[in-house]
């Protein structure tokens, strides 16, 4: 086609639909970059995967979807060539406010996922052993404004601790036979962690300011409360010494999927007391079985406010969720 012919040519997407009727996502998905993201001392170049949204009007035939991979484009190409390094939600709300403008919508949702690597000694040898985590940047851009998440995704181990109790109930019976008194048995119980089931924990940490807020939080701090709120960390490279560590700290520590999921609350609330009530947290944790087939998974998301007072005996927070906290954006 001839290039005047081209410039004439009116978009199809402005045309009106044969049926008059909004839609509420219309967007990419799968889009894989190479992105570069600012970290504590420096900066990483990170495997990312983004989503990208917007709303579409009822008299909208569709959305521009070239636009969509320009602004990503120009946004990676700002942060890798310009050396410009970008937080991960920094860079959701970046291509969230240019994507809603570019498309001309009420309004636009980008999803940041990165892989990234963190190194780290094993607990007794010290040996140094990568791990791979999972930061998530999401952000939703109004013409009101715009709120965002920083969020992490981690593994870890955790111990069951039911199956431990009725581990230690058979012990002491058989301790009791063998003529053990009743303080023998608990000081042996003590000093030698009893058995129980373990399964591979999935945990996922999100937060949110409101927009008024700078708070600075960072992934690292995130991370770190996920794997504190399991029975024990993993590693991927371990000498037998660490392998005995984990085992053993994990059966000192046997939790719940729940109980995973109220440790994160409560090492938001402890961590983060400067934050307003406003703030959005979410915790979930899923933990993959081993003498089920099925998969268990616990959450609570809510605002701060609202799990402050809870955690220290108040009423039962409101359950806010992550679309309804990032649908209230404000200016």
């Amino acid at each position: 086609m001839e290039p005047s012919l081209l410039q004439s040519s009116p978009d199809v997407q402005n045309r009106a639909p044969a049926i008059s009727l909004g839609l509420s996502r219309v967007g990419v998905t799968n889009v894989e970059k190479a992105i570069r993201i600012g970290v504590p001392g420096g900066e990483q170049l990170y495997h990312a995967r983004l989503e990208c949204f917007v709303d579409l009007g009822q008299d909208q035939k569709g959305a521009h979807m070239s636009r969509f991979e320009e602004v990503v484009n120009e946004a990676i190409r700002e942060a890798v060539v310009g050396g410009t390094a970008f937080k991960v939600e920094d860079l959701a709300q970046r291509i969230a406010e240019d994507v809603r403008e570019r498309q001309d919508a009420l309004r636009a949702e980008v999803t940041v996922e990165a892989r990234y690597p963190e190194h780290k000694p094993a607990p007794v040898s010290g040996i140094d052993t990568q791990e791979m985590y999972t930061m998530h940047g999401v952000a939703v851009a109004t013409e009101r404004g715009t709120r965002r998440l920083i969020g992490v995704a981690a593994q870890g181990m955790t111990a069951c601790p039911c199956a431990q109790e009725l581990v230690a109930a058979g012990a002491r019976e058989r301790l009791a036979v063998q003529g053990f008194t009743a303080e023998q048995i608990e000081q042996i119980l003590e000093a030698v962690p009893v058995a129980t089931h373990n399964q591979r924990g999935l945990g996922t940490l999100y937060v949110g300011c409101v927009e008024r807020e700078a708070a600075e939080i960072e992934a690292r701090d995130l991370l770190d409360i996920v794997e504190g709120s399991m029975s024990s960390e993993i590693y991927e490279l371990m000498k037998r010494s660490d392998e005995g560590a984990v085992v053993e700290k994990a059966h000192r520590r046997p939790r719940f999927v729940e109980d995973c999921v109220r440790e994160m609350v409560q090492g938001v609330v402890d961590g983060y007391g400067g934050l307003s009530g406003g703030t959005f947290v979410l915790a979930r944790q899923e933990n993959l079985e081993t003498i089920h087939q099925h998969n268990v998974v616990a959450e609570r998301f809510g605002l701060l406010g609202d799990l402050r007072a809870e955690v220290v005996g108040g009423p039962a927070g409101r359950h806010v969720s992550r679309r309804e906290w990032l649908n209230a954006a404000t200016g």
